[in-house]
């Protein structure tokens, strides 16, 4: 059986080929734009300017993913005195939605499912910490992400 965390890395990256190619979007040198490109500017320690591929795609998406998460605030009831009803199926679809892009900027920072499920690791293990230690900005340290390495 596939992994799915794999699967769905897999079926973002078939879907953002498909909008490139369709749409003909290029990279900013010219050449068609694909995710494996994306993916390998997006492995790099660092990049210069704001005039990069990597740059231009992480923000495109991370709006994307912005309107999303406003579309699914939209669903949510606020009003504690209303009698509405939430839209379940609507909700659940907008979170999908959500994945979508935010799968996207993994893949546009030069990440695969294999590199999230690390980093995630990594990430939980020091929140935990965090947890222990009473986390608060009196006790924290700026450099906790640092000690957090991404096998890229």
């Amino acid at each position: 059986m596939t992994d799915k965390l794999e699967e769905l890395f897999r079926l973002q990256r078939i879907l953002n080929d498909y909008v490139f190619k369709k749409k003909d979007i290029r990279s900013v040198n010219g050449t068609p734009l694909t995710m494996n490109l994306l993916m390998e500017q997006g492995k790099a320690e660092s990049l210069k300017g704001p005039n990069t591929d990597t740059n231009h795609w992480l923000s495109n998406y991370l709006k994307a993913l912005n309107d999303e998460s406003r579309e699914l605030g939209e669903e949510l009831l606020w009003k504690w005195w209303s009698k509405d009803n939430l839209d379940m199926q609507n909700i659940r679809v907008e979170i999908v939605d959500q994945l979508h892009f935010w799968i996207s900027l993994a893949l546009s920072a030069g990440m695969d499912a294999n590199n999230v499920f690390d980093i995630y690791l990594q990430k939980n293990k020091l929140n935990l910490e965090r947890q222990d230690k009473d986390y608060s900005k009196a006790t924290k340290d700026p450099d906790d992400n640092k000690g957090i390495h991404s096998r890229v």
